[in-house]
């Protein structure tokens, strides 16, 4: 007679089986013999005893057994068959002195296929049981480009030093980023005790995630880990109290719940119709009168570093613009003992009720600030990372860039141009790949040379230029106050003179002004723009006026003119002139995109290639000095074989200097800075 527990077993077996159907997915346990079949493999590895996860158990190796089963493992068989009998034994034997024989499995993308023990595996299943020793044979396929294969690949480099395989993610780059947030290089074997730290504290989350719904989600515990991670550190997660990780997780849950949103879905590509405008909303100020309290943080000085200059002249502006209703506070940052959330804490208790951080990578501190102030607002200068709990603000540089390589094309003699670049995260690469598809629209046979600024052993720009013969440069965009010579923007280089032709700006002032309009005139939440979206991520044009591009007169009358129409096309509301469409060719021959449209908007924020007609390579994190390896880290952009070189992505920092205008002090200060024009053209950046 067959036993209770068989009889729930098979009830939980039919449920599952007719679910299946329901969804019209295959109802029994997959073989793995039949996926081999059709996925060429690259080669065959023992591995061993291994304790392999139950959950990780999905399926037989041979057909043979495989409709014994439904998909979650659970007996299909009749109650009174033979197989009834036997599964029945198994629960016996294991009631008794538990069952310690390893099957015989094989895996394959980190999912484990039974050969001999099919029936113990279910009886485990069926009691909760968390893993089973087993003797396996790893089947490993041919590398290519699909993300799953990618972040196997990953995990195989992970496995080899910790020999952990319980843990998983969703996202390329995932295992790299969890060796460093563990303080682990590859190559460097964990010890008993590291192993042992490791289970304990993934068991223990695994648990909370669970009972917060965590398995119904698109991701998997160990993003969500991954990401508590990025807030804290391993050291201090540890020592934390279970109720400590609780509170910890209920906090940070909706930032969790967001982590399967792609980029696409936060992106607000242009601003709203001014919202706030009626007589009422400026009648009943929100703020009930109280001067608005905002801050800026940088990481360097307006002296070192044109980026911060930027960012420097839209405060001036619109505390220009305000007046006295906003108070505008800048804070610039040395290296130090203090970390940046420190910093940022003791900002919000001074008062501030907004913080612009100027800097992407003071994106995992603003986080953890915004985290446990919510009624702070913080908004983070970076791109491709969605948050709900901050937003994030950008521009699409990429567009001025295109205009600038379509000049690039026109102007030079022998096809051959520089391009400087800095840090290679996201943004940039799209900006790199922008300007080369402009070269290409006025000059087919254009190449475009790539120099690193970021690189430890960087060769100087100027012998880049002498060894290849080239004399047209995309140089920085913005020169730092003081910074002499007008090597920036797109200029020409020969016979030790130098020419600009024209410079990418951002109008950084143009923003500020209208996120703090908005909290001004209530609208911060309400506008089309954002009421209906999670996680707000500003990705602002041309024809927002954020960024831009200026010519000189030096630019002969054609292109000139060409450039013109070019960019009125751009700031086309429809955006009509994309470099990304259509069809497009990267550097070893892959072809991307379609004849119909452009490429999405989250695959341009995350490029990590490039295009043909690029002379170059994206350097790895091992080839960087250390201030890029940093910001690297934070991204995909990060490989398994550079994560050995990366240091920990955490920045500690002092206040060097704090800066509070008066309006009278602003908008003299404002008019000082403003850059010289260029050499008998338009000047070089926006009058804020």
């Amino acid at each position: 007679m067959p036993s209770d527990e068989y009889k729930k077993a098979v009830r939980l077996g039919r449920s599952a089986y007719r679910k299946a159907l329901s969804r019209g997915e295959y109802p029994y346990l997959p073989a793995l013999d039949s996926i081999l079949t059709s996925a060429g493999m690259k080669t065959e590895e023992n591995l061993g005893l291994v304790n392999i996860p139950l959950d990780q158990i999905v399926g037989t190796k041979t057909e043979g057994r495989q409709h014994a089963f439904a998909n979650n493992f659970m007996p299909l068989m009749p109650e009174y068959s033979e197989f009834a009998r036997k599964w029945d034994g198994v629960v016996n034997y294991h009631m008794k002195q538990g069952i310690g024989d390893p099957i015989i499995a094989y895996e394959f993308m980190n999912k484990f296929y039974v050969l001999e023990g099919n029936k113990r595996v279910s009886v485990l299943k069926f009691f909760g049981a968390d893993s089973i020793e087993g003797t396996v044979t790893r089947e490993i396929p041919y590398p290519s480009d699909e993300p799953e294969n990618r972040i196997y690949y990953e995990f195989l480099d992970f496995y080899k030093d910790s020999q952990i395989n319980y843990i998983w993610f969703t996202q390329p780059g995932s295992f790299p980023k969890l060796s460093l947030a563990l303080g682990k290089k590859t190559g460097e074997k964990w010890t008993d005790r590291d192993k042992e730290n490791f289970r304990s504290l993934y068991t223990e989350f695994y648990g909370i995630f669970k009972a917060k719904g965590g398995k119904r989600l698109k991701i998997t515990a160990g993003d969500a880990l991954l990401f508590y991670l990025s807030l804290y550190s391993y050291g201090d997660i540890l020592n934390k109290t279970h109720a400590e990780k609780v509170k910890d997780t209920d906090m940070i849950f909706r930032e969790i719940l967001s982590l399967g949103e792609s980029t696409e879905d936060s992106l607000v590509l242009k601003p709203d119709a001014q919202a706030g405008s009626s007589v009422l909303t400026k009648i009943l100020h929100p703020l009930g009168g109280k001067t608005l309290r905002i801050a800026y943080v940088h990481d360097r000085r307006m002296s070192e570093s044109g980026w911060t200059y930027g960012h420097e002249l839209g405060r001036m502006h619109v505390q220009d613009v305000f007046g006295d209703r906003i108070e505008t506070s800048a804070f610039f940052l040395q290296d130090d003992e203090r970390d940046i959330y420190q910093l940022l804490d003791d900002i919000i208790h001074e008062g501030y009720d907004v913080i612009f951080t100027a800097n992407q990578k003071f994106l995992a501190a603003s986080l953890k600030a915004a985290l446990e102030h919510p009624y702070v607002k913080i908004l983070n200068c970076s791109v491709g990372q969605p948050h709900p709990t901050i937003r994030t603000y950008y521009g699409r540089m990429f567009e001025a860039k295109y205009l600038a390589g379509m000049i690039a094309g026109a102007m030079t003699e022998n096809g051959r141009i520089a391009y400087r670049a800095n840090f290679p995260i996201y943004g940039t690469m799209a900006e790199i790949n922008a300007f080369a598809l402009g070269t290409q629209m006025t000059n087919p046979r254009a190449k475009v040379y790539l120099h690193w600024d970021s690189l430890k052993d960087r060769e100087h720009l100027d012998d880049l230029l002498i060894r290849e013969d080239i004399s047209v440069v995309s140089g920085n965009d913005m020169i730092r106050p003081g910074q002499q010579g007008k090597e920036y923007g797109l200029f020409i280089k020969k016979d030790g003179k130098v020419i600009n032709l024209a410079a990418p700006i951002w109008n950084w002032g143009r923003f500020y002004e209208r996120m703090i309009g908005d909290i001004l005139n209530g609208s911060w939440d309400n506008s089309g723009d954002v009421k209906t979206k999670s996680a707000v991520n500003y990705w602002w044009g041309i024809s927002s006026g954020i960024v831009d591009l200026v010519f000189s007169n030096n630019l002969p009358r054609g292109v000139r003119k060409f450039a013109e129409a070019m960019r009125r096309q751009l700031a086309d509301e429809e955006w009509q002139l994309n470099p990304f469409m259509g069809k497009l060719f990267l550097q070893d021959g892959r072809e991307i995109g379609t004849d119909t449209g452009a490429l999405p908007a989250d695959e341009i924020i995350t490029m990590n290639y490039l295009m043909q007609g690029i002379v170059g390579s994206i350097p790895g994190l091992e080839a960087v000095n250390k201030e890029a390896r940093g910001r690297i880290a934070m991204q995909q952009i990060i490989t398994p074989e550079s994560a050995a070189a990366a240091t920990a992505v955490h920045t500690p920092v002092q206040v060097v200097e704090k800066v509070t205008l008066t309006p009278e002090e602003s908008a003299k200060e404002a008019a000082e800075a403003v850059p010289k024009t260029m050499d008998g053209g338009d000047k070089a950046a926006p009058e804020t």
